[in-house]
């Protein structure tokens, strides 16, 4: 509960309706979320010191798209409530935010609520039920023994088990025959716990007491308080740290939201540093230079020569690009090198 009213406050506009009755969200509402990064300030001091420019480069960060998608209910794979439809927009999303009610209020109206963890467990044996159907369908498909039978009745044998497809091990081979069945339940998830707002100094204590009751690992759950979060998106800046520092918290919870759902999607941030401006770029953790660089543009990919590349603590100590090259500091690094988080990055293309 406080879905909608969480996505608002991402947004820092009432952009999704918001009302306390089932199925107040019917068509999904699309935002997209820059991500928090303290490191695009300290880049843009640097570049107007060392480049001798009179103004600061504008600061470009990396964004995240959230979805707000309605909530299911009991017997959504079999079409209850607006089923159907929602289980397709679900399944065309990279990772799956839960928010779930944490909080007592009797006036709001909740379709079957009895407790957060019934709440969880409704979405993730919908998920659950409705790839037991696809897998199925899939199997009347295969005649043969083949090895994507043999990885159909695995799906199959674990999700009759009340066991979602992410928690199976594939080899990279079988990850792409079961990619092309599109399941929900393999998505990786996070689970927002919408709490009162006195309870919020607790945020630790209560992701570690939901992780042990979830039975998933604590870093995929995030107290927050929804009503904070809206109070919060009405703030200018200053105001808001006033509010957070009266709440006795150092940073909102949306924050940690929006950071936690960048790495649960396996992203990585690299940064590009010039007059132009400063900017943090998105690509999956492992990827190598050139398709980092097509992020930029897509050209750079086929044209890349080489990047050179610092780690932002030795660009920053050091004072901008000239310096870290004399100091040594600037590798130049060919095709096969994998950006890391935080590297600063400048891409040598070809004409």
């Amino acid at each position: 509960m406080g879905k909608s009213t969480l996505f608002n406050a991402l947004l820092k506009r009432q952009q999704a309706f918001v009302a306390n009755f089932p199925f107040a969200t019917i068509e999904p509402n699309v935002g997209i979320v820059p991500v928090p990064d303290d490191r695009l300030k300290k880049l843009s001091q640097v570049i107007k010191e060392s480049e001798g420019i009179d103004h600061l480069p504008p600061e470009v960060p990396a964004t995240v798209e959230f979805i707000d998608i309605a909530g299911l209910i009991k017997g959504a794979h079999k079409g209850e409530g607006l089923g159907n439809k929602f289980l397709s927009h679900i399944r065309e999303v990279d990772a799956i935010c839960h928010v779930v009610r944490a909080f007592t209020n009797q006036d709001i109206v909740k379709e079957g609520s009895i407790d957060p963890l019934s709440d969880f467990e409704v979405v993730e044996t919908e998920l659950m039920m409705a790839d037991l159907q696809t897998v199925q369908n899939a199997k009347l498909k295969i005649k043969n023994d083949s090895i994507f039978k043999k990885i159909l009745d695995r799906l199959e044998a674990a999700l009759e088990q009340g066991k979602p497809a992410r928690k199976l091990a594939f080899s990279d081979q079988e990850l792409k025959e079961v990619k092309t069945l599109s399941l929900l339940s393999i998505k990786p998830i996070l689970i927002v716990l919408n709490i009162d707002e006195k309870v919020l100094q607790k945020t630790k204590e209560l992701e570690q007491e939901f992780s042990n009751l979830f039975g998933v690992p604590k870093e995929q759950i995030i107290a927050v308080s929804a009503k904070v979060e809206e109070d919060l998106a009405a703030l200018d800046q200053e105001d808001q740290k006033l509010y957070l520092k009266e709440l006795g918290i150092d940073r909102s919870g949306l924050e940690r939201v929006i950071q936690r759902a960048y790495k649960t999607l396996n992203l990585i941030t690299f940064l590009t540093a010039g007059k132009k401006e400063v900017r943090a770029w998105t690509v999956k953790k492992g990827s190598p230079a050139p398709l980092a660089a097509s992020v930029i543009h897509t050209d750079f990919e086929k044209k890349f020569i080489k990047a050179d590349v610092v780690k932002f603590d030795e660009f920053i100590a050091l004072g901008g690009w000239k310096n870290a090259r004399e100091k040594g500091k600037v590798r130049s690094e060919g095709k096969n090198y994998e950006i890391k988080e935080g590297d600063v990055v400048e891409f040598k293309i070809s004409p």
